[in-house]
């Protein structure tokens, strides 16, 4: 955000910095990227512009969740029309529903809208989970091709894993269990840390694909600290105040969000400066 407009400058320097970074999708309009402040418009000039800048070079995943089950469909039928390749679909908030509500919800996207479906589960947000029976339910539909789960107990995900096997892809969404969700089969990380640090998550899931455990559980290890901090006020202040302090973007963002708050942001540029990123003066 720039001057109360989405700032599309920004945009492109962020998502070429992405691909720089060896990430291998990008999800714009996730929750990260405040789309419960988007209008329509914004939301599907983000998706476009994306799409326009990634040229192919990796697959781009919508955001398209919300509690609106025929607005969700809507939305995936426009992002793809854009040109994006998938859908991440957050749970239900508010009108949270049943775990009943939420299979039929998610079957109806999947059988209706036009792109594959990636599940998100996040109850700390939404308050609600996938439960397991639920995700077992969904991961027979061919639409359901992942979960983002991003409740940061380990125990739940591998009962995900038992339950759900390869019929559904489990992806960490919590970024300070990447690696012990990768030892129990996870396919990859949707991750805020990557904002500020792709090629540091890239190297960190490299790491492990190449059975370099050693490598990977240091890294993990080594930005523990910050991703700590990326979650000390309400997602993602933290994480774009990083950003901005790195020269990424600007330090806006639309109420209800307010900028961070100074006892939060000292302690962030220590820890910046400490793994050695450049920081502004």
């Amino acid at each position: 955000m720039k001057n109360g407009e989405v700032d599309y400058n920004a945009l492109e320097a962020l998502v070429e910095s992405q691909l720089a970074g060896g990430i291998r999708a990008l999800v714009p309009c996730g929750t990260t990227g405040e789309p419960a402040t988007l209008s329509l418009e914004e939301w599907q000039a983000v998706i476009r512009r994306t799409v326009q800048i990634v040229r192919g070079r990796v697959p781009v995943i919508a955001g398209t969740g919300g509690n609106n089950t025929r607005d969700v469909i809507a939305r995936a039928s426009l992002a793809k029309a854009l040109g994006a390749d998938a859908q991440l679909c957050v749970t239900p908030y508010y009108n949270k529903t049943t775990q009943e509500g939420l299979l039929a919800h998610y079957r109806l996207i999947a059988d209706e809208s036009p792109l594959p479906l990636i599940l998100y589960s996040v109850p700390s947000r939404t308050g609600m989970a996938v439960s397991l029976e639920t995700a077992k339910a969904l991961s027979a539909h061919p639409a359901v091709i992942g979960l983002k789960e991003a409740g940061g107990d380990i125990a739940r995900a591998g009962d995900l894993a038992a339950a759900c096997g390869e019929d559904l892809p489990l992806f960490c969404g919590s970024d300070e269990v990447t690696v012990p969700m990768l030892s129990l089969g996870a396919a990859g990380v949707i991750s805020v840390l990557s904002n500020a640090v792709p090629q540091a998550v890239s190297a960190m899931t490299d790491a492990w694909e190449q059975g370099d455990t050693a490598k990977a559980k240091q890294l993990q290890l080594r930005y523990l600290p910050l991703i700590r901090l990326l979650f000390s006020q309400v997602s993602p202040i933290p994480i774009k105040a990083a950003m901005h302090m790195m020269g990424l973007c600007e330090n806006e963002l639309r109420l209800p969000l307010l900028p961070i708050s100074g006892e939060t942001a000292e302690p962030l540029r220590r820890e910046l400066i400490r793994l050695g990123l450049e920081v502004r003066a």
